[in-house]
């Protein structure tokens, strides 16, 4: 098990010193196969720091252009979200039933008619999960037409067949604040835009990252389908806010270890789309938290970033 643990540390880390590390742990915690909370932390934030140090070292690309790139990232993850039991189900032509995700009714695939249901070609959730495996190979070119589909998807939801209507009508996305559907245009547009950016650079100057950061999203799909764990159950809810707080967590170790402003890029997009689903949305707002709390919940990792990031410089100065 203390081999998962390396999984936070970069490739050639691994491989130069992962060995190293893995007999340190078995000397220092015989017997054990997982150390201590403490140390499984220590390592955690380690690794994350080793990686952040290794990407701005990397000088191939701008700082504000990986930023980009990285916001991309989250926001097709974001949107995909709700969708991944949708997304699983359709893949294995399982017809979810009563656990469709709070639409209109069920049996909506082509191999599950019936006269009193409609059915449809695709699932929306395609479209971001292309978006983001084409984000993550750093090609942006196919992105774009899959983030541009999302908007003419969203815009239709009342007259497009394709995906049918239950996709975007129906609950999505909560996280800390009022859903996000399909049809909030605010979040499949400022993919977009991001996307259009990225595929305005040339091909060479993106990040390309290994296809292994998709087994997260198969396992997530798997658990997502196998349970039919919707997006407004309460364990779901409960993943996606630990989830939300480690990405918040590790961006602070990040900005905090170089000093480096491009994890404000993500963060300030993801804020200011939760945030307008909040205000646009207000009847909607999931009351698991106070209104005040969530909004301190949601503003306070920019300035945190941001005063990390310049402490971080300034140190650097001195030395």
């Amino acid at each position: 098990m203390n081999r998962l643990l390396l999984a936070a540390y970069p490739e050639p880390y691994r491989s130069q010193q992962g060995e190293e590390v893995l007999a340190c742990l078995s000397e220092a915690y015989p017997g054990r196969s997982w150390p201590p909370p403490r140390e499984v932390v220590a390592l955690a934030r380690a690794g994350v720091q080793t990686r952040a140090r290794a990407v701005v070292d990397d000088t191939a690309r701008s700082w504000w252009l990986d930023g980009i790139h990285v916001t991309a990232l989250v926001l097709a993850a974001l949107a995909l979200v709700p969708y991944l039991q949708d997304v699983w189900h359709w893949a294995l032509h399982i017809d979810p039933g009563r656990h469709a995700i709070a639409f209109h009714f069920s049996g909506w695939y082509p191999w599950a008619q019936s006269p009193s249901t409609r059915t449809r070609l695709l699932p929306y959730g395609l479209l971001p999960l292309v978006c983001l495996i084409a984000l993550l190979r750093g090609k942006a070119w196919i992105a774009l037409p899959a983030a541009a589909a999302m908007i003419y998807a969203g815009d239709t939801f009342n007259s497009n067949t394709l995906f049918g209507d239950e996709g975007k009508a129906g609950l999505g996305y909560y996280g800390l604040g009022a859903p996000i559907t399909a049809r909030d245009l605010v979040l499949s547009g400022t993919l977009c835009t991001a996307c259009a950016v990225l595929a305005a650079c040339r091909p060479g100057r993106l990040r390309r990252h290994s296809y292994r950061w998709l087994i997260p999203v198969v396992l997530a799909m798997f658990v997502a389908g196998s349970l039919h764990i919707i997006s407004i159950s309460p364990s779901f809810q409960r993943g996606l806010f630990a989830l939300e707080v480690a990405a918040l967590i590790a961006a602070w170790v990040a900005t905090a270890a170089t000093g480096d402003y491009r994890w404000l890029i993500p963060v300030a997009a993801f804020t200011f789309i939760r945030t307008q689903a909040i205000v646009t949305q207000p009847n909607g707002f999931v009351q698991s938290l106070p209104d005040l709390v969530v909004f301190v919940l949601l503003m306070a990792p920019l300035p945190v970033l941001a005063i990390a990031a310049q402490r971080r410089q300034g140190r650097a100065l001195l030395e």
